[in-house]
């Protein structure tokens, strides 16, 4: 029988007799599995591989960002710790590429290997929350809207992602985890608790402060390097169920006044207020005047959190004339929520990140220059302000690092996927590299693309590498989790 041939499925789902099929192995070569291998893998997980063929495959594959697109071989949808055990030490014991796919939502496209073995999380999206605790359990192919609407339910929240509510936790949780709620309560790994975790040996186990502690320190930040979270434990926080927030949108002809206010607001903000400024081109968005469309424009995205925000947003009210003003109190799963449709999967996408310690005025005025030579009308140029809880927190107390960090500066690009990528990927190059030399040498890891080398992975890091290394040695030394912003293991001497 000829690699890859489709079967008849019986009645269960699962094909009658499994085909032999090639899969990309760690070392570049492909392997060829034979029925018999497949078979009885598939006798000890719940569900069937997916091939191409397949029902539901599409789904399994579909990844946010259309630059990065693959193809796997074949695709597992684990139910449970025990499946993905198994799927590890299948792999394991193959030499195959193996990929983890949550909410597929990742920039530099790790989530799917090409021609590899992915394991896609979304059946696996159980979240029970214990209010008398404040703790939520978060299964590993959640997204933030699942989370966030089982935790406000009780009036809790962990902080989460802000651009969109289709995220996938466990990625976002993993690189560390930026959003509304960052500056009162850290990063979204400083709000983990506990992990279950599969690690390369097969084995399922538990890392908290007690247990397996270097691993959990590790995983707070370092990425997908060290296993496969089966479930996630967080810590929850009085929020909502509204905030103040929103957007206010000015022509770009005021642009130095926007950027000279947001400064003055974000150097004195309270904790409860987290403030973006974006300048980019009008989008075709129903609250802009329709003449609008396609103009500059410059924004300051809102979320406050607490109970002064009238006061404490006095100092933009001061700012006139705006073009939309959609500030006002609103359910915080619905700011979450914002700008779900603004970047649907499929689009192009392409970012660049620094932190910053500070808003000169020489940034300003370069950051401005750079964000209006904008090539695409759905791309961005962002500044988000940092600081609070973030920069109180010892060094050590997770990967996540950059806890100097203050600012962060985004150049986002976006395009459809029928439009030449050139102009666009040279567009963010250029305006990144004339704000280099303002950054404090670090870069968030989940924003990072997959042209960024080591050393960007490094400093994302700083001083906290090698310990990374040391720990990815003890629980990875084969580097079987290589398909993510990988930390590679050293050789050993001897």
């Amino acid at each position: 029988m000829e690699a890859n041939q489709p079967q008849f499925a019986g009645a269960d789902g699962r094909r009658m007799k499994t085909s032999t099929i090639d899969v990309a192995g760690l070392d570049g070569a492909l392997v060829r599995l034979t029925s018999e291998q497949l078979d009885e893998f598939e006798s000890r997980v719940k569900r069937p591989l997916l091939r191409s063929d397949d029902a539901g495959w599409d789904d399994a594959v579909l990844v946010w960002n259309g630059m990065v697109a693959k193809a796997p071989a074949v695709v597992l949808q684990p139910t449970s710790a025990r499946d993905v055990a198994a799927a590890v030490g299948f792999a394991r014991d193959h030499g195959l590429l193996l990929s983890i796919k949550g909410g597929g939502h990742n920039m530099a496209g790790t989530s799917i290997a090409e021609r590899g073995l992915t394991l896609d999380m979304s059946r696996m999206r159980d979240v029970t929350v214990d209010p008398d605790a404040r703790l939520a359990q978060v299964g590993p192919g959640c997204l933030l809207q699942d989370v966030d609407r089982a935790t406000q339910a009780h009036g809790l929240a962990t902080p989460l992602g802000s651009f969109s509510s289709e995220v996938g936790v466990a990625g976002l949780t993993l690189g560390g985890g930026l959003g509304y709620l960052t500056r009162r309560f850290g990063w979204t790994a400083d709000n983990l608790e506990e992990v279950e975790i599969v690690t390369a040996d097969g084995q399922i186990r538990t890392a908290n402060r007690e247990e397996n502690t270097e691993l959990f320190w590790a995983l707070r930040g370092g990425g997908g390097n060290f296993g496969v979270v089966t479930r996630f434990t967080f810590r929850l926080h009085d929020v909502g169920p509204t905030v103040t927030g929103g957007l206010i949108v000015w022509s770009a002809d005021q642009v130095d006044d926007v950027l000279a206010t947001y400064r003055n607001l974000t150097e004195s903000a309270p904790r409860e207020l987290t403030a973006a400024v974006s300048v980019r081109l009008a989008p075709p968005a129903p609250f802009l005047p329709e003449d609008w469309h396609g103009r500059p424009i410059v924004a300051l995205l809102i979320c406050h959190s607490g109970a002064d925000a009238a006061a404490d947003l006095a100092p933009v009210r001061t700012l006139g004339d705006p073009i939309a003003d959609l500030v006002t109190e609103t359910p915080y799963t619905d700011q979450q929520s914002m700008f779900d449709g603004d970047e649907p999967k499929g689009h192009r996408y392409y970012w660049k990140t620094e932190y910053l310690a500070g808003l000169t005025n020489e940034f300003l005025d370069i950051f401005r220059d750079s964000a209006l030579k904008v090539t695409s009308p759905l791309s961005a140029s962002i500044v988000i302000h940092l600081a609070g809880e973030l920069n109180e927190r010892a060094d050590d107390d997770g990967a996540v690092g950059n806890r100097d960090a203050r600012y962060m500066t985004a150049f986002a690009g976006q395009w459809p996927a029928d439009s030449p990528d050139d102009e666009h990927v040279a567009w963010v190059r250029e305006a990144w590299k004339s704000v280099r030399p303002f950054s404090t040498g670090g870069n968030y890891l989940n924003f990072q693309t997959a042209d960024e080398d080591e050393e960007r992975v490094r400093a994302t890091y700083g001083a906290n590498f090698d310990r990374l290394v040391a720990v990815k040695n003890a629980y990875d030394s084969q580097n079987l989790f290589r398909r993510n912003r990988n930390i590679r293991p050293r050789a050993r001497a001897g």
